[in-house]
C-alpha cells in the first residue's frame, strides 16, 4: 500500500487523505486524534499505527487486515 500510496499523484492522494485519517483514528483509539501532518507522511503514520495493533495482538489484527485490504483496493 505504501508503495502505492507513493505512485498517486498529489491531488488523488489529497482525495483520499480523509479515508486514510479515518483508519488513523479509529487504529488510535483513546490515544488519538492523530496528527495530520500532511499526506507525504500519512504512510509513515499508519505503518507505525498497523505494527501497534499488530503488537497488541487480540481480536483488533483480523479486522485491521480487511480495513487495510479495502483501502488498498480503493486506491487502485
Amino acid at each position: 500500500m505504501v508503495r502505492r500510496w507513493q505512485q498517486l499523484p498529489l491531488d488523488h492522494a489529497l482525495a483520499w487523505a480523509p479515508s486514510v485519517r479515518s483508519l488513523l483514528d479509529d487504529l488510535a483509539g483513546p490515544r488519538g486524534p492523530v496528527p495530520d501532518l500532511g499526506p507525504a507522511v500519512l504512510m509513515d503514520q499508519l505503518t507505525v499505527l498497523v505494527y501497534d495493533v499488530c503488537e497488541a495482538g487480540g481480536g483488533a489484527t483480523a479486522d485491521l487486515t480487511s480495513r487495510l485490504a479495502d483501502l488498498r483496493r480503493e486506491l487502485a
